[in-house]
């Protein structure tokens, strides 16, 4: 009921703000009348002072002056009511434009309504909404589901671990630096949410790696030295402490002993650029040159079935050890090379899985497969 009342005012503010302006005819064509009225008055004095010249009771002179003002009166008189020439029909046209108003107005707004809207469906007031499944909700109304959750249960550090990465990816950079730092309080200490600390703190001061958030980040590299952002943001710290090449030594580290096509060799490349370093080549682990040669002297179909092995081997590998993220990758992409987008898209979602509390190797196979058409 309460949504039919907030129409009916909206449209009777339609309405009026159409009438208003209408509401001045009125006193236009009594603006005419009066102009009609003087000018019967001014007729009546000319012909007045013609009879005081007639019986010598004014000169001529002042007659004369006195004949010219009046004339002046009648010309500003006819004038105005010149201004107007349709007056006679403008209240006509003043009632068609209210019936208009009043009519037709709310049976536009109405069609409109019951073509594009929802007239059938009930309120959805937002405690209801939070009550409903996750893909009938919107981003916003996710963040409050936990928010909420956190609230009745303070000591969860799980969500305040879910909940960090996502403030992170709207920009509020305060909350996701409060929310790894409640995780590591509440979860311990980890590589994936000491690194998250401290990129949310390096992007709360404007790309700053501050000293807070290099104390994350060398956390993080004590328990997994490897750690490819980890690494990047130390070198980047040292950059901004003006030691070019202590940041090269650790970006050149990290490009030779990332896979070729690691998502974040652009970023180290553009790194090493900025310190006037090379960019040195993967030693990621490849074919020999003696297996070339015998890969090149084999038909496409044996190549093919060759290659089809190898794939369905580190399948295999992993099926029974999925700790290795890059034979994860390399799977999904091999899949996709072979024409295999199911099998692909499945390798996808087993390494969501198995690294589902790893939120940078998550990064990486969501990244990859967006690249291969996979969806996220």
């Amino acid at each position: 009921m309460s949504l039919w009342i907030a129409l009916l005012l909206m449209t009777a503010a339609a309405i009026l703000a159409v009438l208003w302006p209408l509401r001045t005819g009125r006193a236009a064509d009594d603006a005419a009348s009066a102009a009609q009225a003087d000018l019967a008055v001014y007729r009546d004095q000319l012909a007045e002072i013609e009879r005081d010249r007639a019986a010598g009771l004014i000169g001529a002179a002042e007659g004369e002056a006195a004949r010219t003002e009046v004339a002046r009166r009648i010309l500003r008189a006819s004038a105005e009511v010149a201004s107007d020439p349709a007056a006679g029909s403008s209240d006509r046209r003043r009632r068609v434009t209210a019936v208009i108003a009043l009519v037709g107005i709310p049976l536009l707004a109405g069609s409109l309504y019951i073509a594009l809207g929802s007239p059938g469906y009930g309120p959805q007031p937002l405690a209801a909404r939070l009550e409903a499944k996750p893909e009938q909700s919107d981003i916003a109304i996710l963040i409050r589901k936990v928010e909420a959750h956190l609230e009745a249960n303070p000591q969860d550090g799980r969500g305040y671990e879910i909940i960090a990465p996502i403030y992170a990816r709207i920009g509020r950079l305060d909350d996701a630096a409060r929310a790894w730092a409640n995780a590591i309080r509440l979860l311990g200490s980890s590589p994936q949410r000491q690194t998250g600390l401290g990129e949310a703190l390096t992007a709360q001061a404007g790309g700053v790696v501050t000293a807070e958030a290099r104390a994350a980040f060398e956390a993080a590299l004590a328990a997994d030295p490897a750690d490819p952002k980890a690494l990047y943001f130390t070198g980047l710290a040292a950059e901004q402490d003006g030691r070019p090449q202590q940041a090269a030594a650790i970006w050149s580290k990290l490009a030779t002993e990332s896979p070729a096509d690691a998502p974040w060799m652009g970023l180290i490349q553009q790194a090493l650029a900025r310190v006037g370093a090379p960019m040195p080549a993967s030693t990621a682990p490849g074919p020999d040159q003696a297996q070339v040669a015998a890969a090149a002297e084999l038909t496409p179909e044996q190549r093919q079935q060759m290659v089809r092995g190898m794939v369905d081997r580190l399948s295999a590998r992993l099926a029974q050890n999925g700790d290795d993220l890059d034979g994860w990758l390399r799977l999904m992409r091999a899949w996709t090379v072979l024409g295999e987008a199911d099998k692909a898209k499945a390798a996808a979602t087993d390494a969501r899985t198995h690294f589902a509390r790893d939120d940078g190797a998550l990064g990486r196979i969501d990244t990859l497969a967006r690249e291969l058409g996979l969806g996220s």
